[in-house]
């Protein structure tokens, strides 16, 4: 998909946002919501989303949409960190189909790094699904930080 395009009200995080699908929350407030992704890249792996936005990438986002991704993905780290202490933070956002996105609806990845772990991003949405327990008991590390 190019960088150009019409906002599909039926990609997964809208389904998200409309209740139609689950996911695991972290944090949410009138603005954003934070959840962890279901094919993780490491334990913690979240997203952030704007509930109000209908960008599909960083070039459509409203500045006052993104500061208010930007000041959550922030709150989620921090949250993280404290959680899982990690060694590092990978903080990432993807825009178009050659850049790796895959779900058209603007997010950004937080992703906890351990020092001798993988780094980068390997194709996202190839990997196995994490378990709905695993991720229940991660994001109870995680909101407990809040």
């Amino acid at each position: 998909m190019s960088l150009d395009g019409a906002y599909d009200e039926a990609n997964p995080f809208a389904l998200i946002l409309q209740g139609k699908i689950p996911s695991t929350r972290l944090y949410e407030d009138d603005h954003t919501l934070a959840f962890l992704d279901i094919m993780p890249q490491s334990k913690g792996h979240s997203l952030v989303i704007s509930k109000w936005s209908k960008a599909r990438n960083i070039l459509e986002v409203e500045d006052e949409a993104l500061a208010q991704v930007m000041a959550t993905v922030k709150k989620v780290a921090v949250a993280t960190r404290a959680a899982l202490s990690p060694d590092g933070i990978h903080v990432a956002q993807f825009n178009g189909a050659p850049a790796g996105q895959t779900v058209f609806h603007l997010h950004v990845h937080i992703v906890p790094r351990w020092a001798g772990g993988p780094a980068g991003f390997s194709a996202h949405g190839q990997g196995p699904m994490a378990d709905p327990a695993a991720l229940q008991a991660i994001a109870n590390e995680i909101r407990a930080q809040f």
